[in-house]
C-alpha cells in the first residue's frame, strides 16, 4: 500500500486510494478489480489481533458491555430503499464496495486521536462500523428480494460469522441448496451476543495498540474495517442468494 507523496492528503482521499473496489468470491475472499486477492489487505494490522489468549475477567466485563451494544442495535432491522435487482450479484458487490469504503473512512477517522484519548473512541468506532454493516446487510437482502424474511438471527450471523463462527453456528444451517434460520429466544441471543462480545474485546487489544500510532494506526484501522466489511458482505451474499426457510418462533 504505497501512499508516497500523499502525506498531507485528507484521510478520506488516502483511504479510498489505498483500498480499491473488490469482488466477493465464493469462499468469502476479496478479489480486487485487477484480479489480485484482497484477503490480506489488512494483514499487518490483523496480525496484532489474530492470535487471542483465553478470556479473562476483564474480557468478560468488556464483552458484556459490547454484548449490550450489539443487542441494542440489532433489535431493529434497518429499513432500506433497495429493491429486488435483476442482477443481484453485481448490485450486491456494488453495495459492498460502497459500504466497505464508508467503514474504512469511519473507522480511520475514529482512530485519529492518539494515546489515552484514542482508547475512548474504540467502542464508538465499533458501533458505527457495525451499523454501517447492518445497513449493508439489509440492502443486500433487499437486492435478492429477501427483505420480508430478514431476521435479527440472520443479522447476527452475517455480522459476526467471520470472527465468531462458533458463537453463531446454531442460528443458520445450510441444508442442501437452502438455508434454515432458527429463531432464538431473547436469552439465547443474549448468550450469543456475550460470546461475540468477548471475542471482540480480545480483538480490541490490537485496536488499542493502533491508537498510539498517528496516521499509520488510523490507516491500519481503516484497512481492517474495509476487509471486515467485505467478509460481512460475503456472508450476506452467500446467505441471500439461496432459498431461506425461517423456523416459526417457539411458543
Amino acid at each position: 500500500m504505497k501512499l508516497e507523496g500523499r502525506e498531507n492528503a485528507p484521510l478520506r482521499d488516502r483511504t479510498i486510494r489505498a483500498f480499491p473496489p473488490f469482488k466477493v468470491d465464493r469462499q468469502g475472499g476479496f478479489i480486487s478489480t485487477t484480479g489480485k486477492s484482497r484477503k490480506h489487505a489488512a494483514s499487518r494490522y490483523a496480525a496484532n489481533v489474530s492470535d487471542m489468549p483465553a478470556a479473562t475477567a476483564t474480557d468478560e466485563n468488556t464483552g458484556n458491555k459490547i454484548a449490550d451494544a450489539i443487542l441494542g442495535f440489532i433489535g431493529q432491522i434497518p429499513s432500506t430503499d433497495e429493491r429486488k435487482s435483476r442482477s443481484p450479484a453485481a448490485h450486491a458487490r456494488s453495495i459492498a464496495n460502497a459500504a466497505a469504503a464508508k467503514a474504512a473512512i469511519t473507522a480511520g477517522t475514529f482512530a485519529l486521536p492518539v494515546g489515552p484519548l484514542g482508547w475512548l473512541t474504540i467502542m464508538p468506532e465499533l458501533i458505527a462500523v457495525w451499523k454501517l454493516q447492518a445497513q449493508m446487510v439489509a440492502d443486500i437482502a433487499a437486492t435478492y428480494g429477501k427483505t420480508s424474511c430478514l431476521t435479527r438471527e440472520q443479522m447476527l450471523y452475517c455480522l459476526f460469522r467471520h470472527m465468531a463462527a462458533q458463537a453463531v453456528r446454531d442460528l443458520v444451517a445450510r441444508v442442501g441448496e437452502r438455508f434454515l434460520v432458527r429463531r432464538a429466544t431473547l436469552q439465547a441471543l443474549q448468550g450469543i451476543a456475550r460470546k461475540v462480545g468477548i471475542r471482540v474485546s480480545q480483538r480490541a487489544v490490537g485496536k488499542g495498540i493502533s491508537r498510539w500510532l498517528p496516521i499509520v494506526g488510523a490507516l491500519g484501522v481503516g484497512a481492517y474495517a474495509y476487509a471486515d466489511t467485505g467478509q460481512v458482505a460475503a456472508t450476506a451474499i452467500e446467505l441471500f442468494e439461496k432459498d431461506i426457510e425461517v423456523e416459526p418462533r417457539a411458543e
